[in-house]
């Protein structure tokens, strides 16, 4: 059995420079040669490269999706409204120093933030370094790795304990018996 990726759930999101700068020199995981970054509006793709020839040039490949938002950053921080409340008549108030700053965000589930399957643990392994560059959000994971469950949880960029605990499901357990036996239930009168 090889790596795979069960479940993702991502809400990370930083600053689309800091996405590009992280690509720069990236220590890419064994099978990806490069990453492709495309941007089509409001939509960035970053798409794995196959280092292996033999993948062919229409076999679609892991790709990471997030969308790209623009946020005011101020210098500092807005002060909450003047302590003493409005002065009138006094002089106006300076402008606080304050740039758009593009932010890429992936957020969403394995299919939304994760596609392709070929390369997809690699990618997953990507989203990963990404995860630890990222101020602000969530990483959760269930893969498979090397034949053992793994569970990944990286919080506002540190890596962060984490388990798995199998559950019995509503269709699990007694065979026989499925749900509310409703001819012998006490509660239904004839």
């Amino acid at each position: 059995m090889s790596n795979h990726v069960y479940r993702l759930h991502s809400t990370l999101e930083l600053p689309l420079e800091t996405v590009h700068d992280h690509f720069e020199d990236a220590d890419l995981p064994d099978g990806i040669e490069d990453i492709e970054i495309t941007r089509r509006n409001n939509t960035l793709i970053l798409k794995a490269v196959a280092d292996d020839k033999s993948i062919s040039k229409y076999t679609p490949t892991a790709q990471l999706k997030a969308s790209v938002t623009e946020n005011r950053v101020y210098e500092e921080e807005p002060e909450e409204r003047r302590q003493s409340g409005p002065q009138w008549g006094e002089e106006e108030e300076e402008e606080i120093e304050s740039e758009l700053v593009e932010y890429a965000a992936f957020k969403g589930d394995r299919e939304t933030v994760l596609q392709n399957s070929t390369l997809q643990y690699e990618m997953f392994l990507v989203l990963c370094d990404i995860a630890r560059q990222a101020e602000k959000g969530t990483l959760t994971a269930i893969t498979v790795e090397e034949d053992e469950l793994q569970a990944t949880r990286i919080v506002d960029s540190e890596d962060r304990p984490a388990s798995i605990e199998v559950v019995e499901g509503p269709g699990d357990g007694n065979k026989g018996e499925s749900g509310v036996n409703w001819r012998d239930n006490k509660f239904i009168s004839d």
